[in-house]
């Protein structure tokens, strides 16, 4: 009999249960749901042999995706369907075989508004990260977005408040989603009119204009974002020969600008002789125009200031782009090298040395006109005389960014452009050929260390170098006669200050700056033989200090300072206040006061009509206290105006007396062009701007009246209207997004600038030494009304996922209407009694196209 096995019981342990039984009610069905599941990878070639289809897709569109077993017994589209609820992908069939796949694009909404008031953040700029799409909020504080990927990425931005960087919201239905902005204490001037005439133009509390090249929308006549022809649509701004070497702030002469570019004090502004800013606008990233009211912080500039900063941001990715018009192509890149440092480029040059174009032709006629290039009654030029030129021009930039701590950052950079022109001069019965040449060139360096001390006080130090050179050779054919004329400027400086917030709403900094400038002027003629060379240099210290104060209502703005100038060389101590108040009445209605005074030392003066040429003919030279004395200004402006959301409008009187310039440095072209005599001249009137825009539109219409007056006391009259007297000057233009459209048209129109003209009858008056033209009265007489009207449009589309491009086309003068910029009389040499009258003509119809991508 066999024996009987003995069961042995074991207690279960009944805590265990309790957790494990849950568990398996849990896990088995998802170990059984993942052995149904698949990857789409996967799938996808089993519906194409199954169904006898093709499916054409980006791998990493699909990569990410685990769906169930599809059932093959349904049908192809049931199958379809429901992948298309398990992933965010759509299917759109193209025939009976072929489908494509991509991933579903919907529309992202959202309505900004302040964090701490609730109101509407009008003018915020939202960008879709990694694309070149960008919008802007409306009147209501709302933006949308159609055709946005899923997992996309908004970096949202506006004046005065912190970035934001969100993911996109795909609400089903309205309305949509409210997102709420932290306000940024840290800066306490902020913009009180944003998209000001266009997008990327804003006008801040202090009365400043500022340019975003980034946000840039398009204005008429620009098929790109050119820093300096962009100012000249500033109501008060206006250049009287059409070029941005010439650009005149409230009656000004353009040598009384003070233009910075990252803090380095530019010679030179102009490629093709003042037709393009020399200054590259893809990397340039913001620009400040202030017309009166600066910070103590600027010297110099007893006109104007022009503030340009390139890029700051050490990007997490790198970015680029390159382009090309009908003039030049350039390329730009932002490189990260590492999460503390980067490096940013570019290059530009003209190919206008390789290919001649329209727009070169235009430009071609226009510099060069009546220069000894073109000018066929110039009595050194012959009919059987062969004439060449070779022109280009160039451009470079690089910047190196480093941030060694959060609250440090270390920025070096440095710029070099030039202008250089090769004119060949050939006879071929005498078989002689001579070159004559022109090269202007600028070369900048600068280095700056922005300190972050605590949550109230922040540091910046900024040195600087810069060279500007002139050069010229110009031969005379058939004879050995040579002429050599060199400008040359180099300036070193440093600059430092300190911002301490006192309070939320007071702020003060305190600072100093030396410069140590050296002007060179170099003539020298072999036939007969003459050589001279003037040399000087003048160090000024300055010491600077200012507090600005806004109510945390933002309802008044005061900032006040005093800069204090010790000029070494005279021993002269010059103080400079400043003032600029903004004061609210009411929620949408302000007015403004400002006021400055300003000196400076260096100033563009112009000896002969034919220098370097005839193509340039200014030269810089240093004050020397006593025929040339320091430049100062006193400027005093009152405006008011109205702001509701969409619509703007404003008007603003100033008076401004400037003290210390020369008839030589105001392009005098009658009887004044040969003395050097001091003056002064004052300038008043009215700047009035009306300005409505939306989301798709802006379109504005702005007037200027002013009166523009000499004072020499050497003169006869000692009283006479500016050659930069312009009376009446308006501009009318409009601007319409559509989607990835842009266009812009626009008209300009302002009084003829006075010019002087010989006495009927008794025209020449004959010496032994020379014969001279008699002029009547200077600037007696007008030139004819200037009228020019402008178009332009671009077109962004996406080349690929990260890649977008801009294809764009303007034309300058449409109407092609022969303006007339300037004229004045000449001999055709000293024994002659035949009166020239040289005409020069504004650009005729001038059409130009680009090509650009960014990535």
């Amino acid at each position: 009999m066999a024996k009987r096995k003995r069961l042995r019981y074991t207690p279960i342990n009944t805590k265990l249960v309790r957790v494990l039984l849950p568990l398996c009610f849990v896990c088995i069905p998802r170990i059984i749901s993942a052995q149904h599941q698949k990857a789409l990878s996967t799938v996808l070639p089993v519906l194409e042999n199954h169904f006898q289809v093709k499916f054409s897709y980006a791998d990493e569109d699909i990569a990410p995706y685990i769906i169930d077993k599809p059932d093959l017994r349904k049908p192809l589209l049931r199958i379809l369907a429901e992948i298309e609820e398990q992933t965010a992908l759509n299917f759109r069939k193209l025939n009976q075989r072929y489908y494509v796949i991509s991933p579903d694009i919907k529309g992202v909404c959202i309505s900004i508004r302040d964090a701490l008031s609730k109101e509407p953040v009008v003018g915020a700029t939202v960008e879709i990260k990694g694309t070149n799409r960008f919008t802007v909020t409306d009147t209501l504080g709302f933006f949308r977005f159609d055709e946005v990927p899923e997992n996309t990425k908004l970096l949202i931005r506006s004046m005065g408040y912190k970035s934001t960087e969100v993911n996109a919201v795909f609400p089903e239905n309205p309305p949509c989603s409210t997102l709420l902005l932290q306000p940024e204490y840290e800066e306490l001037e902020e913009v009180v009119v944003k998209q000001y005439l266009t997008t990327g133009l804003d006008k801040k509390m202090d009365g400043s204009i500022e340019i975003s090249t980034e946000r840039f929308g398009i204005l008429p006549g620009l098929v790109e974002p050119d820093i300096l022809q962009t100012i000249q649509a500033l109501p008060g701004v206006e250049s009287v020969n059409e070029t941005v070497s010439n650009i005149n702030i409230r009656g000004g002469s353009h040598d009384q600008n003070l233009i910075l570019w990252d803090g380095i004090k530019m010679y030179q502004s102009g490629h093709f002789f003042g037709l393009i800013s020399a200054f590259n606008p893809y990397l340039t990233r913001n620009v400040s125009v202030i017309k009166n009211g600066a910070s103590a912080f600027y010297g110099d500039g007893v006109s104007g200031t022009i503030d340009m900063h390139s890029s700051d941001e050490i990007d997490s990715s790198f970015g680029g782009g390159a382009g090309f018009n009908l003039i030049a192509a350039d390329a730009f890149a932002r490189i990260p090298l590492t999460k503390k440092l980067a490096v940013h480029l570019s290059a530009r040059r003209s190919v206008t040395d390789l290919v001649s174009t329209p727009t070169y032709n235009s430009y071609f006629d226009r510099v060069f006109q009546h220069s000894k290039i073109t000018d066929i009654e110039n009595q050194e030029v012959a009919e059987d005389i062969d004439r060449k030129e070779n022109f280009y021009f160039y451009d470079a930039s690089i910047k190196v960014l480093y941030n060694p701590h959060e609250k440090h950052q270390i920025r070096a950079n440095a710029l070099f452009f030039k202008n250089s022109l090769l004119y060949d001069e050939s006879s071929s019965s005498a078989s002689e050929s001579k070159k004559s040449t022109l090269d202007q060139q600028n070369l900048a360096f600068g280095a700056s260390l922005e300190s972050e001390w605590s949550s109230r006080l922040t540091s910046y130090v900024n040195t600087y170098y810069t060279k500007y050179n002139l050069d010229a050779a110009n031969y005379t054919l058939f004879t050995d006669q040579r002429l050599l004329l060199n400008n040359e400027v180099l300036e070193t400086g440093v600059r430092m200050h300190l911002n301490y917030r006192l309070t939320n709403t007071v702020h003060l900094r305190g600072g100093y700056q030396f410069y140590e400038v050296g002007i060179s002027n170099t003539d020298d003629i072999n036939v007969p033989r003459y050589r001279v060379k003037e040399k000087d240099v003048i160090q000024n210290h300055a010491f600077f200090s200012e507090f600005t104060y806004q109510s945390a209502e933002k309802k008044t703005y005061i900032r006040a300072g005093l800069r204090g100038n010790y000029i070494k060389k005279f021993e002269k101590y010059i103080y400079e206040p400043r003032l600029n108040i903004r004061q609210k009445l009411s929620r949408r209605l302000a007015v403004e006061l400002q006021g400055e005074m300003r000196s400076q030392v260096t100033n563009q003066v112009i000896d002969l009509q034919r220098d370097f040429l005839g193509v340039e003919k200014r030269r810089w030279i240093l004050s020397n206290d006593d025929d040339l004395p320091v430049t100062r200004s006193k400027q005093v402006s009152a405006g008011i105006n109205y702001n509701r959301s969409s619509f703007y409008t404003g008007l603003e009187a100033f008076y401004k007396t400037v003290d210390g310039i020369t008839t030589s440095g105001q392009e005098f072209q009658n009887e004044g062009q040969y003395l050097r005599t001091s003056g002064n001249y004052t300038s008043k009137g009215i700047e009035f701007l009306i300005n409505k825009k939306t989301p798709h539109y802006s379109t504005w219409l702005s007037y200027t009246y002013a009166i523009n007056t000499y004072n020499f006391d050497a003169l006869t009259p000692s009283s006479f209207p500016n050659n930069l007297d312009i009376r009446h000057a308006v501009s009318f233009a409009g601007t319409y997004i559509l989607h990835n459209w842009k266009i812009a048209m626009g008209i300009n129109w302002r009084s003829g600038r006075p010019y002087t003209t010989p006495q009927q009858g008794n025209e020449v008056t004959e010496r032994q030494t020379g014969n001279t033209i008699n002029y009547n009265s200077s600037n007696s007489d007008r030139l004819p009304q200037f009228l020019r009207a402008d178009l332009s449009s671009t077109y962004n589309f996406a080349l690929g996922k990260k890649v977008n491009a801009d294809l764009g086309i303007a034309i300058l003068n449409i109407i092609n209407k022969k303006n007339t910029l300037d004229i004045y009389y000449r001999l055709e040499n000293d024994q002659s009694t035949d009166i020239q009258k040289v005409e020069n003509r504004s650009l005729g119809i001038t059409p130009n196209v680009t090509f650009r991508i960014f990535f």
